[in-house]
């Protein structure tokens, strides 16, 4: 009898059973390092939670369930009565549900509040980045909302629940609410001053009917949206509930529901305004400067999100390296393999260690941390969150033809690579609000000066780019043509002399000789032969 042709050899066993977050050295010894001593057992106990649901085959499972079933848009009932209502696979509201009892709504109230959320986002969105977008725009809600006093006192302890609560009723009868944002129109994209969406106000103080459209409306299941409109003096930013206090159903008409090319467990809308009503947010014509702290908070997740979908390529790139043999060892141990991943591993770590020192000036509050987060956020995410796509599709061409299979969970972080870098202001936005904090914020440049001077004197390369970034400051012809230069430039800097401070001595010195010094390729994998690449590769080794 001949004998069995389907012998499994070779194959590389999943990566689940682990805790996601301790797994993570650089995200973990950022979240200690920020961490004032007492809070340190309760927030790492806290993330090593998380990250142990994270990295469990159940939960991994759902990740799978959700985004394979997109969610479905239900206009009318079997009678013909609008309803607009969208419906998602149980695997998604169990993971919505675990993301909010997780404080990944709640870091307005708590101690190091950003810096314990901004891990666990991290981690969170190594399970389904879908869920995501909710979570950051309740998030991000608060701060906007803090420009009515009455409004935030109202709505902020529902929005900073940990309790998840899926049923659309009145906000005031939940133990926790969610909310989603609309700013963009056809006609205008990123140029929200060209809004069409009317706002006529009401006999009610600060009430307001509206009428218009919004082509991107995030989270149109959520219980109330912040949105821009024209109001009789200029645009507005607006609160609309999605049920009103009496238990009607407010107008929000979902026309349809986007196809998107990734994130495609998560419900993206285009919707409709006729006679909605809405409670005014701040002053008539002020709504830019009003939803600019909601946009700000939701810039900084994206690169949270960025830097944890790099944080998982690269987690699978070199699980599957260390299992699997070629061409007589481990693939891990080959030196060109074991570049290209130490490349990964590098870009990785420079963008969890920017973006969780980013979340701790949150957390400082202070006058020299606002002003480094207004410019270092734009920077941030203009680069982390463009160099995502190149991480993920070079970490799925690790695992060479398992890499393009769906099975292997590679596609699904490819396909949301882009995603970061195109919402929330694409990048020509991104490094045009870094020139704005340039011009007209001067206290900017010097709170990033003074942070990444902290680390002059300890890498010849970083001294010297550091140097050429301030002539390339000093001169600001044709600025605009460059503006994407000066925000990598910057983004860069900053993250070279935040590892060099904090790093281990092999991670700093791979990433100031290939990114700051020049001794690199434009591709992965160009990394000078002469480095510890072993140990940054070991250091980025998700150990189960």
């Amino acid at each position: 009898m001949a004998g069995s042709t389907h012998s499994v050899t070779n194959q590389v066993p999943p990566l689940v059973g682990y805790d996601v977050f301790s797994a993570d050295r650089a995200l973990a010894a950022a979240v200690e390092r920020h961490l004032e001593p007492d809070l340190r057992p309760e927030v790492l106990g806290e993330l090593s939670a998380l990250g142990r649901t994270s990295g469990s085959a159940q939960v991994q499972e759902w990740g799978a369930q959700a985004n394979d079933n997109p969610p479905r848009l239900r206009t009318h009932d079997r009678y013909g009565h609008r309803l607009d209502e969208v419906e998602f696979h149980p695997a998604w509201h169990r993971l919505l549900g675990k993301g909010v009892s997780a404080g990944l709504t709640a870091a307005w109230g708590r101690p190091a509040g950003h810096l314990r959320r901004a891990a666990a986002f991290v981690v969170w969105t190594q399970v389904e980045a879908g869920n995501g977008c909710p979570l950051s725009m309740t998030h991000a809600a608060v701060p906007a909302l803090r420009a009515d006093p009455d409004l935030a006192a109202e709505w902020e302890p529902r929005l900073t629940s940990m309790v998840y609560d899926r049923e659309l009723r009145p906000a005031h009868l939940k133990a926790g609410a969610l909310f989603g944002m609309g700013m963009t129109e056809k006609q205008g994209g990123s140029d929200v001053r060209a809004n069409t969406t009317a706002a006529r106000p009401l006999a009610e103080a600060g009430a307001y009917e509206l009428t218009g459209h919004k082509w991107f409306c995030s989270a149109p299941m959520s219980d109330g949206f912040l949105v821009l409109a024209q109001a009789p003096g200029g645009l507005t930013c607006f609160l609309v509930p999605r049920v009103l206090p009496d238990g009607t159903r407010n107008v929000f008409l979902i026309q349809r529901l986007k196809d998107k090319l990734g994130n495609r467990s998560n419900a993206s809308a285009e919707v409709e305004f006729a006679g909605t009503w809405a409670r005014r947010v701040g002053e008539e014509g002020r709504g830019v400067r009003t939803i600019i702290e909601m946009v700000a908070a939701t810039r900084l997740d994206c690169v949270l999100g960025s830097a944890g979908l790099m944080r998982q390529a690269v987690a699978q790139a070199v699980h599957h390296c260390t299992y699997r043999e070629a061409f007589g060892g481990k693939l891990v141990d080959k030196p060109l393999m074991r570049n290209v991943l130490a490349d990964l591993a590098l870009e990785s770590e420079a963008a969890t260690t920017l973006a969780l020192r980013l979340a701790a000036a949150y957390d400082d509050g202070g006058e020299q941390a606002r002003a480094l987060l207004r410019i270092a956020v734009p920077a941030a995410k203009y680069w982390v969150t463009k160099r995502c796509p190149a991480v993920a599709v070079e970490a799925a061409e690790c695992l060479g033809g398992n890499g393009y299979v769906e099975e292997s969970g590679m596609p699904r972080l490819v396909r949301e690579s882009p995603l970061n870098s195109i919402w929330e202001g694409a990048g020509n936005v991104q490094a045009l609000d870094v020139l704005r904090a340039l011009q007209r914020e001067p206290g900017a440049l010097d709170a990033y000066l003074r942070e990444v001077g902290q680390a002059r004197g300890a890498d010849h390369r970083l001294d010297g780019a550091i140097k050429n970034l301030l002539t390339e400051l000093a001169d600001l012809e044709g600025v605009e043509g460059r503006a994407r230069r000066l925000a990598e430039r910057l983004a860069l800097v900053l993250q070279g002399s935040l590892l060099v401070r904090f790093a281990p001595s092999q991670v700093a010195d791979a990433f100031c000789a290939a990114r700051l010094g020049g001794d690199g390729g434009a591709a992965f994998g160009t990394l000078p032969h002469t480095l510890d690449l072993a140990s940054v590769v070991e250091r980025a080794r998700p150990v189960a």
